[in-house]
């Protein structure tokens, strides 16, 4: 396993690699929802690269960058085991020089839910992962399911310029009590993570309406909001019955149709989904 700082060198090991080729963009302190988009990649490939890289420019003035769990030594030691060929690390400098200027932005999509709660979060996501698919040129990115929003965005971006490369999408990784594993679960103690499965809850709670026969999307959302206003230390930012596709509200769930939610335990903020297929 390589460990590449600097764009010229990640240039340069790429010309080296064998197609086709595979790609995980991550933020590092990585879990077992990380490793399972290797694990993919490295089954489907036989090249896979893994960047990390914290990029600031997808937090906002008040959000947790610095604060963002990081643990390098960890997440190269679990990165060898995944019989990784590339990790690319560069430093923010690198990826954002002095007198940067050009953006990435999508549409439409990017306007409601984790869009409309974190204003500029995507377009500094669509930035930094055009900038990495310039410069790793993979033949396929692997994503996980539980950033749903990023995923519509991402595959939006790829289809509007025309990128050479598929997105593949990973199942959500869950925890034993059914939580999305995700970095952010770090700031948790013992008494928020059990607050915390108010989310797979609700989601679960969309499901059994769903494979009922419940089309309502109104009475959908207001049944999982009931549901977590049960739970004293969740404070819930958005529930959404949208398209799939378009991210548009729905008044009657005609599939695919996405349910997600976000919600902060104490300071800490997560989010979930489900497909309705």
């Amino acid at each position: 396993m390589k460990v590449v700082e600097t764009i010229g060198a990640m240039k340069r090991v790429r010309l080296e690699l064998t197609e086709p080729v595979g790609f995980v963009p991550t933020m590092g302190y990585l879990h077992e929802g990380h490793l399972a988009l290797v694990r993919q990649a490295r089954a489907e490939n036989p090249s896979v690269v893994v960047s990390i890289f914290i990029n600031p420019t997808q937090f906002g003035p008040k959000e947790d960058f610095d604060k963002y769990p990081r643990d390098p030594e960890h997440d190269l030691a679990l990165l060898e085991k995944e019989k990784t060929d590339i990790v690319f690390m560069p430093s923010e400098v690198k990826i954002y020089p002095p007198q940067f200027s050009s953006w990435v932005e999508v549409r439409k999509v990017t306007e409601r839910l984790e869009g409309a709660s974190r204003p500029g979060h995507f377009r500094g996501v669509t930035t930094v992962v055009a900038k990495l698919f310039n410069i790793v040129q993979p033949t396929k990115a692997y994503f996980g399911q539980k950033d749903a929003q990023q995923l519509v965005v991402i595959k939006k971006m790829v289809a509007d310029l025309n990128m050479n490369l598929e997105i593949v999408t990973i199942p959500t990784v869950r925890e034993p009590n059914g939580m999305a594993m995700s970095s952010r679960n770090a700031y948790l103690n013992p008494e928020q993570r059990q607050a915390a499965t108010v989310l797979y809850k609700a989601i679960s709670l969309a499901q059994r309406l769903w494979l009922r026969g419940g089309r309502d999307a109104e009475h959908m959302r207001q049944e999982m909001i009931t549901l977590m206003k049960k739970e004293p230390l969740a404070s819930i930012d958005y529930v959404s019955v949208a398209d799939a596709k378009t991210l548009d509200e729905l008044d009657t769930i005609n599939p695919p149709a996405l349910v997600s939610l976000a919600v902060k335990i104490g300071k800490t903020r997560l989010i979930d989904n489900v497909v309705l297929e």
